[in-house]
């Protein structure tokens, strides 16, 4: 990771990028960054075992603030995932299991060392269920919940929305927010942690723990957020017609996140070269600055360096590879994405559903004969009817195609 150069103006160059939306005191911020390395804090809940891509902006603002010589800290919430953040939604989170949170933990954590250095001298992982499960209620009463006006926290956008619209509002999830305003507070008693990150819907949470800081603990802390991400269609950053673009290549396979960023819309590219490469500005201006299909090239400049950094530089140019082979070569392609079969599975009447399910590229059986049905699943070129197809237990390998632009082999392993 290369590091920033000690005169540059951070809130600058993060503000010139797109990362900053708000800040509990901005000059105060720029102050502070700038005469010494600084604990920053970002927060993940633990409510799927991966990380997509709409967590990637808060990611990418960790890494430059790491590059200039700040820790980062990311803070899992393996207690508050238990409860759910109730900002801006309208019902309350599935409630998992301690075994499932932990499955997500470990999941998400893989993803972290892509993008940022690991270690006590460098960057940490945390858990807030290391505090929060070890708190009495009558303590945590007495410690944060004297500091906070239930009049206050009523007036809140993330709250007042979801009485407004006659949703129900658990106390438990009411709480959520002292429980954040207190995490900020632990966090700076154990590591020295002054800021914290957040997308634009924390600002209440963020605004919480700062003001606890001061008034409890006399402590000066800062809050920042992102602004939130859309896609210039109006689709929430993250999710696209398949469902999630998940980080990790066990949810996605690196070829079909290539091709997210390939096939962006002509109006994101700039926004997405600023926030999600580390490619100067001036690059950015330069290749975004055309029209039309001279676009294209800047997209696959956008899809290898995100792939790069998600997958690796390898993963990113076999994706590359796979694409020029596919799109602009014909139909041979000969460094597609490959998903193994068990042969004794293949032995037993395999169906080109199951294998796609089971291999992770459909969310279901039903969803490939959805494909199938409306002509979009074929099978070494030749379109399937049904996705109940057997698969031949003679063969070793199979082109298979799920709609116009997602290219896979199947192959059998022993």
């Amino acid at each position: 990771m290369h590091m920033m150069t000690p005169n540059t103006d951070l809130i600058a160059t993060l503000s010139s990028r797109g990362f900053i939306h708000q800040s509990t005191d901005l000059e105060g911020l720029r102050a502070h960054l700038a005469t010494g390395s600084r604990t920053v804090y970002l927060g993940f809940d633990a409510t799927a075992d991966s990380l997509h891509v709409g967590h990637l902006q808060g990611l990418m603002l960790m890494r430059w603030l790491q590059k200039a010589g700040h820790r980062p800290i990311l803070l899992i919430g393996g207690a508050t995932t238990r409860i759910g953040d109730p900002s801006f939604r309208d019902e309350s989170r599935p409630v998992l299991t301690n075994e499932q949170i932990d499955e997500n933990i470990a999941g998400i954590t893989r993803t972290f060392g892509r993008y940022l250095t690991l270690g006590e001298s460098a960057g940490e992982v945390v858990d807030n269920a290391e505090w929060l499960d070890k708190i009495g209620y009558l303590k945590f009463l007495n410690d944060v919940g004297r500091y906070f006006s239930i009049n206050r926290l009523l007036t809140f956008d993330a709250v007042r929305q979801r009485l407004d619209r006659e949703n129900s509002l658990s106390f438990l999830e009411f709480g959520y927010t002292l429980l954040q305003a207190h995490d900020f507070t632990e966090l700076a008693k154990r590591y020295d942690c002054t800021v914290q990150l957040g997308g634009a819907d924390q600002w209440a949470n963020i605004i919480n723990g700062v003001e606890l800081g001061r008034r409890r603990d006399g402590r000066e802390l800062f809050g920042l957020t992102m602004p939130l991400l859309a896609t210039a269609d109006g689709k929430k950053m993250g999710k696209s017609l398949n469902g999630a673009v998940w980080l990790d290549g066990n949810r996605l396979s690196p070829f079909d996140f290539w091709q997210f960023w390939r096939n962006c819309d002509d109006r994101d590219v700039r926004r997405f070269l600023a926030l999600f490469t580390e490619l100067p500005l001036d690059e950015v201006d330069r290749l975004s600055s055309v029209e039309g299909a001279a676009l294209n090239a800047a997209k696959i400049v956008l899809a290898n360096h995100v792939t790069g950094l998600a997958h690796g530089v390898e993963a990113a140019a076999q994706a590359n590879a796979a694409a020029q082979s596919l799109f602009a070569g014909g139909k041979q392609a000969t460094d597609l994405p490959v998903f193994t079969i068990e042969r004794s599975k293949l032995s037993q009447g395999l169906t080109i559903a199951t294998a796609l399910a089971q291999c992770g590229l459909a969310p279901s059986l039903s969803a490939v004969r959805r494909l199938a049905k409306g002509g979009g699943l074929r099978l070494e070129g030749k379109a399937l009817q049904s996705g109940d197809e057997v698969l031949d237990a003679t063969q070793s390998r199979w082109h298979v195609s799920l709609g116009k632009k997602r290219h896979v082999y199947l192959e059998v392993t022993d």
